[in-house]
């Protein structure tokens, strides 16, 4: 029953909520802000450079991070935060929404109409506060989607995303055809325009899955003739549909906050289309009318008479009236904006973003859906006629904080339930643009079932003539031995030794002018040994030189980007055959896909060789001529 369906999922994500909030508090307790700053859950210390009237008669402001814009962060558009003074951190604090953030400016709306004394005193930080929203966001769509599933006039799609009801297809539609698409790209694309509830596009690494989805969203502009939701779970992937999107001359309205606005995309966000709007000026002078009026009641004194308590009342009002005048304007703007468009994109939980809370469409589109926690997926679908999925189940899954949630099945994305429940509304993409064919294979080979080929631009490409596209280093017998690193794991010898084999490859490659650099990337399971390759590469000169095509970071960070040539540190070596992080094939698969022309995996075959997996790729290795010992290159 689909009641009880979303009934547990329900329980697994309360679950969920519970466990990432208590790491949220184990990480923001009785810690300094400094400490909250390296974390990136705080920018601290911060610059008021702006103060404006904000959303619901509430003050926004504009703050700069004013030093250590280096460090990461974890701030998102949407954030809940707190701005605070260092002057007093018990009372000194006020909450609000970030409402525009780019790397080291955000804007704020806060709960208050003027800005408290204390922000005058003392340093000014503001605190990354937890997550509630999303997941407000997730449970109230799970409690729809239980109400719903009890109508069965609603409940068709729920039915078929649920249960073993058979999806539906026009097979009498005339097929679309483009020269631009391989067979499996095109075949993908009428499978998208002949749903009338699920379609899915598989597409493993390189095969061109934005590439099809674009065609497809395309013709269906055209077939449709209504909007259509385009969703993914990270800002980054939306940003790059927006972009393709907006290329093929659609008219494309980015929802919420890009990660990086870059010119190809800052004319789909909506900030952008309202300030273009012919409404807009009338909109500004009625705002600075309203700061005026503010400004004029701030004036007062806090020891003032009756005459004058009235008169900053009155000026409130009237603020407040014309605030109210800015809001009405604001939303024709929006809503006349969103009736004109054909495609709006957003991520999952931004799906629900005020300006679009109430649209419905005729088709949902979820992208990267192997990395989208099913309850974040049911935010958009229940917007929806008909949904299609893209992505690839056999790459990265979503990110589980608490253990018992994910052995309860939240990690099972919805995108790996349906290709199971429903083959026959799968599309797997089966040629590849990315890599040489002898990188392919393994991953072809485990995760594909051998259906994928490359095609003849990428079969036979390597760096130079002569040079081994695959390689699988053996460290067995030399000593690189494991070490416990915090709740990390190290291996500074098998760092050393990496970097060493990369330096050769580098003056190889140095002596084929005019042959250019290529791009590189060195990757880990492990984030310490990450941080220890990133320091070692500082006193190698001969890569220090070329420091701006090496990109040293996670496995993960590297999900959905390519290089010329990877480096793959697997880092475990124990007498026991532990391998931890190694385990998960899937990050394997993504690891072992970035490479165009070379790739070098690394590791002790003694210790990797107790898994299937290891044991399976180093005998691949083996009859390709790719397997080599460590000793081969060290100095005797």
């Amino acid at each position: 029953m689909p009641t009880d369906y979303f009934k547990s999922l329900l329980e697994l994500l309360e679950i969920e909520r519970k466990a990432d909030h208590q790491l949220y508090l184990k990480s923001t307790e009785n810690t300094a802000a400094a400490e909250r700053r390296t974390l990136g859950l705080t920018w601290y210390p911060v610059a008021i450079r702006n103060t404006e009237m904000g959303l619901g008669d509430y003050l926004t402001i504009e703050v700069d991070r004013t030093t250590h814009q280096d460090l990461s962060q974890q701030f998102r558009f949407g954030s809940a935060v707190e701005l605070f003074s260092n002057h007093d951190a018990k009372s000194a604090r006020v909450g609000g929404t970030i409402t525009h953030l780019n790397r080291d400016k955000m804007k704020i709306n806060l709960r208050l109409d003027e800005l408290p004394d204390w922000t005058r005193d003392g340093k000014l930080g503001v605190d990354l506060l937890f997550d509630n929203n999303s997941y407000d966001e997730m449970q109230n769509a799970l409690k729809q989607a239980t109400l719903l599933a009890d109508d069965n006039a609603k409940t068709r799609l729920i039915s078929v995303l649920t249960t073993n009801e058979k999806p539906l297809f026009d097979e009498d539609r005339q097929r679309y055809k483009a020269a631009s698409l391989n067979l499996s790209q095109e075949e993908a694309v009428n499978k998208i325009l002949s749903a009338r509830d699920l379609a899915i596009v598989h597409g493993p690494p390189g095969t061109g899955k934005t590439t099809t989805l674009v065609q497809a969203i395309k013709a269906l502009t055209k077939q449709e003739n209504e909007k259509i939701l385009v969703v993914a779970p990270s800002n980054t992937a939306v940003d790059l549909l927006t972009e393709k999107l907006s290329e093929q001359g659609l008219n494309v309205i980015r929802v919420g906050n890009p990660a990086s606005v870059s010119e190809n995309l800052i004319h789909a966000t909506l900030d952008y289309k309202m300030a273009e709007h012919p409404e807009m000026k009338a909109i500004k002078a009625l705002k600075k009318q309203a700061n005026e009026y503010k400004n004029m009641a701030h004036k007062y004194k806090r020891s003032f008479g009756k005459a004058e308590r009235e008169q900053r009342k009155a000026l409130f009002n009237e603020a407040h009236k014309i605030g109210r005048e800015i809001e009405n304007s604001e939303k024709y703007i929006i809503d006349n904006l969103f009736n004109n468009a054909q495609i709006i994109t957003a991520t999952l939980v931004g799906s629900n973003h005020y300006t679009v809370k109430n649209l419905k469409y005729k088709t949902v589109i979820i992208d990267e859906a192997g990395q989208a926690l099913e309850p974040a997926c049911w935010i958009p679908i229940l917007k929806a006629e008909k949904v299609i999925f893209a992505g690839d189940h056999f790459q990265l899954s979503p990110t589980i904080k608490s253990n018992e949630a994910a052995k309860r099945g939240l990690n099972k994305t919805l995108l790996e339930k349906l290709v199971s429940l429903h083959p026959e509304s799968v599309v797997l993409l089966n040629e590849q643009y990315r890599m040489n064919s002898k990188i392919m294979g393994y991953s072809s080979e485990i995760f594909y079932q051998n259906k994928l080929t490359a095609n003849a631009l990428v079969a036979n490409r390597i760096l130079f003539d002569n040079d081994e596209p695959l390689m699988f280093i053996d460290t067995s017998g030399c000593g690189f031995d494991e070490k416990a690193d915090g709740s990390s794991t190290t291996n500074p010898d098998e760092a050393a030794f990496l970097l060493q084999h990369l330096a050769g490859l580098t003056e190889q490659i140095k002596g084929l002018q005019p042959v250019d650099f290529p791009s590189v990337a060195v990757i880990s399971p492990y984030k310490q040994q990450v941080h220890l390759l990133k320091e070692m590469i500082l006193s190698n000169p001969v890569l220090m030189a070329h420091s701006n095509k090496i990109s040293i970071n996670t496995i993960d960070s590297f999900q959905g980007q390519e290089r010329d040539v990877v480096y793959i540190s697997l880092t475990r070596s124990n007498t026991e055959g532990i391998i931890g992080f190694l385990s998960d094939v899937r990050r394997m698969n993504v690891a072992m896909t970035r490479a165009r022309k070379k790739l070098v995996v690394i590791g002790d075959g003694s210790t990797l060789s107790r898994s299937v997996f290891y044991n399976d790729f180093m005998k691949y290795c083996e009859n390709l001529n790719a397997y080599h010992s460590a000793w081969e290159f060290l100095e005797i």
